[in-house]
């Protein structure tokens, strides 16, 4: 990354970075002047939650389709059901930690693998970042694993930048955050889950989603997870290309959950919803 005194608001000068910002911009802003959204934006919200939370579950392994994840009651059976509950309850608890965020991302992110792991580890090694040692579950993502002294100088470097504020265009933002948390694999499980979600609070609090109806893990989850892998080796790489390729892919993914949303929105102004 840069070294300037903002290296996320540099990262938007990197090629083709401006051309992603932009027409995420303006697919944000046609979804948001939709004429549903006037009268029920609270349904709108409520369905890009679930849809939300079933293409994360869907990229952490569990592909379920939408009807059965609206369905389904019971997610305490190991396995499958357990990644769908937590994508569930992580996007249900993201919206009352904005406030948090912006005074404390290492404490939202301790709070979003408790939500996450429900108990499904040993009580002392959820809530914090992994020792030196101890074992990571993220089967899905196969790059390098930093040790334990990487992961929390990297988290303290990133929590420090996101404090401090940057003029960085609140894609960018996310998608870093979205980036260092799935390189860092901070945790011992659910990490996935944790950085789609930490994604989806930057780009509602910093104001380009306020009303949170444009969910990028659909869009991330409509990619595939071969794109979505290939796009975050890219960023681990470090190289201006590498990065901004990232930022476009995520980028492309919350112009994916726009277009989800504005289906419903049509199908709503239809009655066939």
């Amino acid at each position: 990354m840069s070294t300037t005194a903002d290296p996320l608001a540099a990262l938007g000068s990197l090629p083709g970075v401006a051309d992603s910002v932009d027409s995420v911009r303006k697919a944000v802003d046609r979804v948001y002047g939709h004429r549903v959204m006037r009268r029920r934006s609270n349904e709108i919200t409520s369905e890009a939650a679930l849809r939300g939370a079933r293409g994360s579950a869907a990229l952490a392994g569990a592909d379920w389709e939408l009807e059965e994840v609206r369905r389904r009651s019971d997610f305490s059976v190991e396995g499958e059901p357990r990644t769908v509950g937590a994508a569930l309850r992580l996007t249900a608890e993201a919206g009352q930690l904005l406030s948090v965020w912006r005074q404390s991302p290492l404490r939202v992110l301790a709070r979003l693998h408790l939500v996450a792991a429900g108990g499904a580890r040993p009580d002392d090694a959820v809530g914090r970042p992994r020792l030196a040692g101890e074992p990571v579950e993220e089967p899905l993502i196969e790059l390098a694993l930093p040790d334990a002294d990487e992961v929390a100088g990297r988290l303290e470097g990133l929590a420090s930048l996101l404090i401090a504020g940057s003029e960085a265009p609140a894609l960018v933002t996310a998608a870093v955050v979205h980036g260092e948390l799935l390189a860092l694999r901070p945790f011992g499980s659910c990490n996935g889950l944790v950085a789609r979600t930490a994604e989806r609070i930057v780009l509602v609090g910093s104001g380009l989603d306020p009303k949170s109806i444009c969910p990028a893990e659909v869009g991330h989850a409509e990619l595939g997870r071969t794109a979505y892998l290939a796009a975050l080796e890219g960023y681990t790489s470090g190289t201006p290309d590498g990065v901004a390729a990232w930022i476009a892919h995520c980028g492309r993914a919350v112009e994916l959950g726009v277009r989800e949303s504005t289906a419903v929105c049509e199908a709503l102004q239809r009655g066939a919803a």
